[in-house]
Order: C-alpha cells, then sequence, then structure tokens
C-alpha cells in the first residue's frame, strides 16, 4: 500500500499580497498622519493670525506688518506688539500642556490623567504662592523653579499614596488620589493667601490661569525648561509605548520600567511647571487634547505627542481669542475657557465605559 506524505502548500503570491497590504497599510496611515499635520499646522497659523488681530481692538494688515517690522507708530501697532507676546505664550502654553497631559496618560494608565487632575498643577501654584507669601521672590527664574520642585513634590506624592496597599497604583487609585492631594493642596493656597492682603488679589488672578500682560522678558526664561521638556518627553515615546503593554510585557521585552517611569514624568513635570509659575493653573488642556489626536493617529505616542502639541497650540491660542470676544470689550480668562471646553469631555469620558484602558 503506497502512502502519499502532503507536505503544506506555500503560495510567495500570497505571502507578496499580504506583505504589499502591510506596506500599502503603512503608507495610508503616514498620508493621512502628514495630512493631519499640515492642517494642524494651518489651522494654527489662522489662530496665531486671529490672536494678534483681534481684541478690545480690532487691527488690520498693515498695522500687522508695521509692528512686524518693528514700526510701533499707531495705536493699532502698539496692540499688535503687545499681542504678539501674548500669542506665543498661548502656543507655547497649549502645546506643554497637551504634551504632558498625553506623556501622563500613557505614564499612569488612565484616561483622566492631567496636570490639573493629578495635582501637578496645584503643587505648582502652592510652591510658588509659598515663594511669593513667605520669601518674597519676584524673579521669573525664580517662579519657574520653584513651580518645578512643587509640581515634583506634587506627582511623588500622588504616586506614592496612590502605590499604598495592594495592587499598586492602578489607574482608579491614580485620579482618586490625585483629586484628593488637588483639593489638600488648594485649600493651602487659599489658608496661605487669605492673611495677606497685599498680595491676594494678585494672585487670585494668577491662579484662575490666563496669558495676558505676556512680555518677551517673561518667556525667554521658560524657553529653556520647555525645549528640554519636549525633548526628553519625545524621546520617551517609544518608552510609553512599551509601558502601555503593562509593566511585566514592557520588562520582558527588555525595558527598564522604572527608568521610563522617570523618565516621562520628568519630561512632564518640565513642561507643565515652567507654564504653570507663567501663566497660572491651567486645566483641562491636558486631558481633551490627547484623546482628540488618538482619534486622528491613534494611540502610537511617536505620532501622538507631536500632534498634542500642535492640538494644544491651537486649542489655547483660539480659547484666548474666544475669551477676548465673549466678554468684549473686557475678556475671560483662557483658563476658564478651558474649564468650559473641558468639563463636558471630562464628564463624557467618566461615562464611557469603553474607555478602560490606554
Amino acid at each position: 500500500m503506497q502512502t502519499y506524505s502532503q507536505k503544506p502548500h506555500v503560495s510567495h503570491t500570497s505571502n507578496r499580497n499580504a506583505s504589499g497590504n502591510s506596506t500599502f497599510r503603512i503608507h495610508k496611515a503616514a498620508s493621512r498622519h502628514f495630512a493631519g499635520g499640515v492642517a494642524l499646522l494651518a489651522l494654527l497659523g489662522i489662530a496665531a493670525i486671529l490672536s494678534v488681530a483681534l481684541g478690545a481692538r480690532a487691527v488690520g494688515w498693515p498695522e500687522i506688518v508695521a509692528a512686524l517690522s518693528g514700526h510701533v507708530e499707531t495705536v493699532g501697532d502698539a496692540a499688535v506688539a503687545s499681542r504678539l507676546p501674548r500669542t506665543l505664550l498661548a502656543m507655547l502654553a497649549g502645546a506643554a500642556l497637551g504634551v504632558s497631559g498625553g506623556v501622563m496618560q500613557g505614564l499612569t494608565r488612565n484616561p483622566l490623567a492631567d496636570p490639573g487632575l493629578l495635582g501637578v498643577n496645584a503643587g505648582a501654584a502652592l510652591a510658588v504662592v509659598v515663594g511669593i507669601a513667605w520669601f518674597a521672590i519676584d524673579e521669573t527664574t525664580t517662579y519657574i523653579w520653584t513651580a518645578i520642585l512643587g509640581a515634583g513634590f506634587a506627582a511623588i506624592a500622588v504616586y506614592t499614596i496612590a502605590s499604598l496597599g495592594p495592587g499598586g497604583a492602578t489607574p482608579l487609585r491614580l485620579a482618586l488620589a490625585g483629586a484628593a492631594v488637588t483639593a489638600a493642596l488648594s485649600s493651602l493656597v487659599t489658608a496661605v493667601i487669605l492673611p495677606r492682603g497685599d498680595i491676594a488679589g494678585l494672585v487670585q488672578s494668577w491662579l484662575v490661569g490666563g496669558v495676558g500682560g505676556a512680555t518677551f522678558d517673561q518667556l525667554i526664561p521658560v524657553l529653556p525648561f520647555l525645549l528640554t521638556g519636549f525633548v526628553i518627553s519625545l524621546l520617551a515615546a517609544r518608552k510609553l509605548n512599551m509601558l502601555a503593554l503593562g509593566d511585566d510585557t514592557a520588562a520582558g521585552l527588555g525595558e527598564k520600567v522604572a527608568v521610563a517611569r522617570a523618565m516621562s514624568a520628568v519630561g512632564a513635570v518640565l513642561l507643565c511647571g515652567p507654564i504653570t509659575a507663567v501663566c497660572g493653573p491651567i486645566g483641562f488642556v491636558g486631558l481633551v487634547v490627547p484623546h482628540a489626536c488618538r482619534l486622528l493617529v491613534g494611540g502610537d505616542y511617536r505620532w501622538l505627542l507631536p500632534f498634542s502639541a500642535l492640538a494644544g497650540a491651537v486649542l489655547l491660542t483660539l480659547s484666548d481669542v474666544a475669551g477676548r470676544l465673549v466678554a468684549h470689550p473686557s475678556e475671560l480668562d483662557v483658563g476658564i475657557v478651558t474649564a468650559f471646553i473641558g468639563a463636558p469631555v471630562f464628564i463624557w469620558i467618566v461615562r464611557n465605559r469603553k474607555i478602560g484602558a490606554l
């Protein structure tokens, strides 16, 4: 009796087709990401023009061009000159908060993570308020270092509290610990400024969060910190992709989990600490922007963080413009506008049970 051994038949054509389809999908995704990036850059340009042109006094192209060329001869030219640093600060603050929010969400694997919700902004604010009230700090660089230290201590406190007990720092525990620490630090801020009537008005205005009154002298000391924070965060993007798989899986793939977490946390603190020192605590940008960007580029942090920078800059700049127009001829601070935008999104995220992990 003759038997035949049947060997599996491998179709080289099928392999080539599968490889071709995979390459096509990669190119298609890259093209879609490129188109989305171009669209965000165009929106950012439009937002910058609107920010320079609109306000208590609307200005035209001749005045904008004159101010950009250094000629400040009319009231319109002066208005443009004063709005330029404000516009730049709004763009930098939005980009920094968007990236730091994305990093924190990846670091904690918590869709509710945000510099405001995890106590980082509150820690920076308390440190600055204590420095003003008790140590009479008055230099921008000192404000920045104080805010960074406060943000770092708050982040450590939240993570330590969330890590207590069995199970470690789960997303739910991080959210609860962040809410508790934020409430405690905010109460301490109030306790510090209540007896100090000489600084209460200024500090309370700063605590709302805004970009009005910005000058280039304020911006220059912030730039090295922000640049360092952006570089560290972008370098940590691949590590965040690994952490998204879980600590055990990431460690099994050769990733040093503790180093990845520390690197990501340093990048986030260097972004939101200096911005809080200059603008005050601005909430919800770091929560809303990364979620919106995930609809465009998915969960790959190598794409998500750059897109969060662009989208955050667009959101905060347009929010600042909206605050000027809604209360014209007065204005609403941008922190109030972002709260109106972010609160419904926060409620939607909490109610959406499909968002279980990042």
